[in-house]
């Protein structure tokens, strides 16, 4: 999902099924970021402060943030275009 997609070609059906696509995927970036947390603080409570697996962990964090930006940029057009093709 790299490129913008033209939803308006889409009907409603598919729509709903990228939508739900997409909900998806937030939520399996949003468990593995929660699981990085859970990594750089388990890190800390056992070993102290470590740059190995607290960069790591923020650096990856940081990667799959910029990924769900652009899941949000697609989620916000496809309500769009629900909403379009729901009040025709």
């Amino acid at each position: 999902m790299s490129e913008i997609k033209d939803y308006s070609k889409l009907s409603l059906e598919e729509l709903v099924a990228e939508q739900k696509k997409i909900k998806k995927q937030q939520m399996y970036t949003a468990g593995l970021i929660g699981m990085l947390v859970g990594v750089i603080v388990y890190g800390l409570v056992i070993n102290g402060f470590g740059w190995l697996y607290i960069g790591i962990s923020v650096f990856m964090i940081y990667i799959i943030n910029s990924g769900s930006k652009k899941l949000k940029l697609h989620q916000e057009l496809i309500k769009a275009e629900i909403s379009k093709k729901s009040a025709a």
